[in-house]
């Protein structure tokens, strides 16, 4: 017994799957990966079969989620200034600004001294300006914008390249943009789940999510909350043209079994089409149903008129 429950991998709960069948597709998950970052590695621990790796999630919420409006690391963090920028590449820059801008102020400020003495004195030399301007910089506050310097906010503008508005801390993923987390097969969808809000620091609630496998047929298939999303994405196979992995709202998204997915490709005439057949059949299964029950009250009336007389 314990030999056979040795070769059986959990997938989700009271969910099993042999761990060769489990290993075979890891293998062809990863060659199709081969050479990539989404390659998965294994180990056993135990006895127990666990896959590492990282997991694409796409995004497929319809509502705005909200974010932390500063990250703890930065809050504590100052504010960069000019002064803390003190490599010798720009001071070396800021020098040779100053110097510019002073060397013309000056020329310009000797002409006029010596149209108003009479050509008493003569123009000072190039060597006493440069000289006089690197010492005027040292107490002169150098404007970033003049420089071409630009503070540094601290502000996130985006994720993923998707907008992000910090003044209302309200972010917007495109839907099908694809992200992905580092987990292993061993963790559940709730868990997954929190890794994900987690990497991202979204402050909504993971009871408002939940991971769904759709299918390009439009199948769509919730998992619960004790499943293991790794090792299920192992088994659908490696090809995200098939199936994908999205993160949803729960109360926005609807299961579609693979009887109605087959349905939903085709044109509107042939869907409705589609609908008029079903109401026909179930109009035909209704009237079996009432026939049924009229035959059963039918019998059980002249029983009790027996009974009566």
């Amino acid at each position: 017994m314990d030999s056979e429950d040795s070769d059986k991998v959990q997938i989700g709960e009271n969910k099993f799957v042999s761990k060769s069948i489990l290993l075979s597709q890891l293998s062809t998950y990863n060659l199709y990966y081969k050479g990539e970052a989404l390659q998965l590695r294994h180990r056993e621990e135990e006895g127990e079969l666990i896959i590492e790796g990282l997991l694409n999630v796409f995004w497929g919420v319809q509502r705005p989620i909200r974010l932390q409006m500063q990250d703890e690391k930065e809050a504590g963090r100052p504010r960069p200034s000019l002064t803390s920028l003190s490599s010798e590449t720009d001071i070396d820059t800021y020098n040779e600004a100053a110097t510019t801008d002073d060397q013309s102020k000056d020329f310009g400020d000797g002409e006029k001294e010596e149209e108003e003495a009479d050509e008493e004195q003569q123009e000072p030399t190039h060597s006493d300006r440069l000289a006089r301007a690197r010492s005027d910089v040292g107490g002169r506050r150098i404007s970033g914008r003049r420089l071409g310097i630009r503070r540094l906010k601290r502000h996130r503008c985006s994720f993923n390249g998707h907008f992000y508005n910090h003044k209302t801390a309200v972010f917007t993923p495109k839907f099908g943009s694809v992200t992905n987390v580092r987990v292993n097969s061993c963790m559940t969808t709730t868990q997954v789940m929190r890794v994900l809000l987690n990497k991202f620091k979204i402050e909504n609630s993971p009871d408002e999510f939940s991971l769904y496998i759709v299918h390009t047929s439009g199948e769509r298939h919730q998992l619960k909350p004790n499943d293991h999303p790794l090792a299920l994405r192992v088994l659908k196979g490696p090809c995200e043209q098939v199936s994908k992995m999205f993160l949803m709202e729960t109360d926005q998204v609807e299961e579609v079994t693979h009887d109605v997915a087959q349905y939903i490709k085709f044109e509107l005439p042939v869907l409705q089409s589609f609908i008029a057949k079903l109401q026909e059949e179930e109009e035909r299964e209704m009237q079996k149903v009432k026939k049924r029950y009229a035959d059963i009250r039918r019998i059980i009336k002249k029983y009790m008129q027996n009974l009566a007389d």
